[in-house]
């Protein structure tokens, strides 16, 4: 694996720690804006990840598309509403390549509906592909791989 500049790895350990901040704030509008426009986020359970199967809970593949989720959610999505918080790991650098890097991070969303405790939501790990652009380093691809082939209810806000 090639060395990667400190500032660098600081610039992508806040890229996870903001997208986290911003997801768990709900704020909505600013979910898209961590990704490139052709970029790709899929939420698969962990066993159609390993065995190669294309079949994912969410799959979306351009900005655009976030876009229309973060409408769907604001508009059209009927549900209980729940908090959710994110404790995301230190990215582990898999390959690096000049302004691309290749990550994996684990992590553990928590869930807490207004009126009941906090449980355990989801968990797994992200592999990602950041890329340097002219805003900043955005994610390329995110691909979240959760560990249970389970899901409470449904899934409504982003990983």
């Amino acid at each position: 694996m090639n060395a990667i500049a400190f500032e660098d790895w600081l610039a992508i350990t806040q890229l996870y720690a903001a997208y986290a901040s911003v997801v768990d704030a709900g704020q909505w509008d600013q979910w898209p804006e961590f990704f490139t426009d052709d970029c790709v986020y899929r939420l698969q359970p962990r066993e159609n990840h390993e065995r190669g199967f294309p079949l994912a809970t969410l799959a979306f593949s351009s900005k655009g598309m976030l876009q229309d989720r973060v409408y769907g959610i604001r508009e059209t999505l009927f549900h209980d509403p729940y908090y959710q918080r994110h404790v995301v790991g230190l990215p582990i650098l898999r390959r690096t390549e000049p302004d691309r890097w290749h990550c994996e991070a684990n992590y553990a969303v928590f869930r807490t509906k207004l009126s009941d405790t906090s449980t355990v939501f989801n968990v797994g790990r992200t592999l990602d592909t950041i890329v340097r652009t002219p805003q900043g380093l955005k994610f390329a691809v995110r691909e979240c791989i959760y560990d249970s082939e389970m899901i409470p209810n449904s899934i409504i806000y982003p990983i």
